[in-house]
């Protein structure tokens, strides 16, 4: 019997975790390397949007992960200065039911898939900075650690976050982050200090279970329970005046308050129960020419970090972990199993080409998003006045219905937060159905066509399940 693949993953995001637990339950053996001294998630609230919670569905984790949150039944956009209420946005009974829209706290994610990580049998190491990748093509590669040690693998995964090490690597050059012109305060109340307030109208959004967004002038609130209701997460977007080289701070609670005079009196009383805030930079990179090196992959921010407007950052880094591990398995099982239809001299998929594969799946699908949070920026961020009347007016108006393909274009394509057939392609994706479908689809290429003829029609069978634009 042959060896199971050995996977060295570099980081312990939400990313590298997902694909660890994967990995394992693909039968490979799992190291994890993370630099810092102690798992100390940052942050605060998270969302598990639809295809997201699949995935963990799919891999029995759902349950575990709802006794931490609460099951978000919409979000609603409103307007600044009054809360008016301009939409609201369900995810539809089907996928409610099946695979809901989860709110949580980042430290308590984290720590369920760390936990579901150790029992499937993985090794997490603390303290293990990366700092070189040594690999040829179809040898494996090795991980270098800053202590000189070498650790060996046949895959290494870099999910070492926005200011990834591994995608320098891998581009053979520097490629920082980019500024978004964004920064956001950060921050969670617990029930009974918002109860506190004595207000009816914040004992009201309390008992919300609903994602609340004010939209304004150049900014834009978000706000949602987590920890089953017993605390609640708001983030505040606003121009980011941070130096260059700053990437967080502590906050002024009075700088804040100024920023956010005169918006709907409601978001203003939850802010005076912020006891200290902290100001973060937003980045974004745009599309990398690569993600794969060899038989080393990037997934999550260290390859498509992007704006936070759609929930979908650390949603995708979960489907790329589950497609890396999906991809794997199947040419793992391939490899070692009898093929009567295929001579002895057909050449056999390597691990290469299948890194490859995840990423021809996923890179137009993130940049498609990508550029889709860039929009909701824009849409969020209008200042007052015909375009942003015009803006109420559509999204008051939304049908909620799927435009036929090829139709004309009409008012709703204008905003891709009430694009029916984009929400669709963003949220109902089976990632690792696809990836399947995917493999099948490879798999019927005869061994003569070059590989990239059997990925472009891979991504041809692909092609109904993207959003066609923003």
């Amino acid at each position: 019997m042959s060896q199971p693949l050995k996977i060295v993953i570099v980081g312990a995001g939400i990313g590298g975790l997902a694909c660890a637990i994967a990995s394992r339950r693909q039968g490979f053996d799992v190291l994890v390397l993370e630099r810092a001294e102690k798992l100390t998630p940052l942050g605060a609230g998270i969302q598990i949007p639809p295809n997201a919670s699949r995935i963990w569905a799919q891999y029995s984790l759902l349950d575990e992960l709802k006794k931490y949150s609460v099951i978000s039944k919409a979000t609603e956009l409103r307007r600044w200065k009054d809360g008016e209420l301009l939409c609201s946005r369900s995810v539809g009974e089907e996928m409610d039911e099946r695979w809901p829209w989860l709110v949580i706290h980042r430290a308590d994610y984290q720590q369920v898939l760390v936990e579901e990580a150790k029992r499937l049998g993985v090794i997490i190491r603390l303290n293990a900075g990366v700092m070189d990748v040594q690999h040829e093509r179809d040898m494996g590669a090795k991980v270098v650690l800053r202590d000189g040690e070498v650790v060996a693998a046949d895959v290494v995964i870099g999910a070492d976050g926005l200011w990834s090490t591994l995608r320098g690597l891998i581009l053979g050059h520097a490629s920082p982050p980019q500024e978004t012109g964004d920064l956001a305060y950060r921050g969670t109340f617990s029930r009974s200090a918002l109860l506190s307030l004595d207000d009816p109208a914040v004992d009201e959004l309390c008992e919300k279970s609903v994602v609340t967004v004010w939209i304004g002038p150049e900014s834009h609130a978000v706000f949602y329970p987590v920890r089953c209701g017993n605390e609640f997460n708001l983030v505040m977007t606003r121009p980011d005046d941070l130096p260059p080289d700053v990437k967080t701070q502590e906050g002024d609670l009075e700088e804040m308050k100024a920023v956010f005079e005169g918006w709907d009196p409601v978001l203003t009383k939850v802010l005076t129960a912020f006891p200290h805030v902290l100001k973060w930079k937003m980045m974004h990179h745009d599309e990398l020419e690569s993600w794969t090196k060899n038989s080393v992959a990037l997934l999550g921010d260290a390859s498509h970090p992007s704006l936070p407007y759609q929930a979908q950052g650390a949603a995708m880094a979960v489907e790329d972990g589950a497609i890396i591990a999906t991809l794997l398995g199947l040419q793992q099982t391939h490899l070692h199993q009898d093929h009567p239809r295929n001579p002895p001299s057909c050449s056999q998929p390597t691990i290469p080409q299948t890194l490859k594969l995840y990423e021809r799946l996923q890179k137009t699908r993130t940049t498609t998003l990508h550029l889709g949070s860039i929009s909701n920026q824009h849409m969020y961020h209008l200042a007052d006045g015909p375009e942003q009347e015009e803006r109420d007016r559509v999204l008051r108006s939304a049908r909620w219905e799927e435009r036929p393909m090829g139709e004309d274009e009409d008012e709703e394509e204008r905003f891709i937060w009430i694009d029916v057939r984009y929400q669709k392609a963003m949220l109902g994706r089976d990632a690792i159905g696809c990836a399947i479908r995917a493999w099948e689809e490879f798999i019927k290429t005869t061994s003569e066509q070059p590989y990239h003829v059997k990925v472009d029609q891979v991504m041809q069978a692909e092609a109904a399940e993207r959003p066609e634009k923003i």
